[in-house]
């Protein structure tokens, strides 16, 4: 069973998520953490955002690994943590 949730910013889309997977017992993919990551992937190559090439390659090059339990969850981008570093404003 897949079930996707969409909505603005701050609407409760990963609480809702987190709870009906919880309650179902369905794996929870965080879309937004790992679209995250791959940006942070691009971002810190210094690669310009209007070099499309680079850009895909770098995403497609990323290995991101979403860890542990849905209120847990750790992102792992290269081997690297970056749970809190994907949360900031920037």
């Amino acid at each position: 069973m897949i079930i996707a949730i969409d909505g603005p910013s701050g609407a409760g889309k990963s609480t809702l998520g987190k709870m009906l997977a919880k309650e179902l017992g369905l794996l929870y993919l965080d879309t937004g953490a790992m679209y995250r990551a791959v940006a942070l992937a691009v971002v810190s190559q210094t690669i310009g955002l209007d070099e499309m090439d680079k850009v895909a390659a770098a995403a497609e090059a990323a290995r991101i690994e979403l860890v542990g339990e849905p209120d847990d969850l750790q992102i792992i981008l290269d081997g690297k943590n970056v749970s809190s570093e994907i949360r900031t404003l920037e």
